[in-house]
């Protein structure tokens, strides 16, 4: 597994460990994940008007929240569509 959490959407390296945790985590819930290489990458910043703290509560949720998501959708097994 790989994290992306790049200074230019992160600027406080509190914030980057907090999303790096976050992640790590929450692939450790997911035992069931099928193999292979995954790659997460921050593609754009948190809202700061939204998160003021480097790391609060909020936006560890929030993180948590969209990891969720994005590894349901993963998971997912995907439709063959016929062309």
């Amino acid at each position: 597994m790989g994290m992306v959490v790049p200074k230019r959407h992160a600027k406080r390296s509190v914030t980057r460990q907090l999303l790096k945790r976050q992640i790590r985590a929450a692939f450790a819930d997911r035992p069931g994940m099928p193999p292979g290489l995954w790659v997460v990458r921050l593609r754009s910043p948190f809202d700061r008007q939204k998160f003021p703290s480097a790391a609060s509560d909020a936006l560890r949720q929030a993180a948590r929240a969209e990891l969720a998501q994005l590894l349901d959708k993963a998971m997912t097994p995907k439709r063959e569509s016929k062309a």
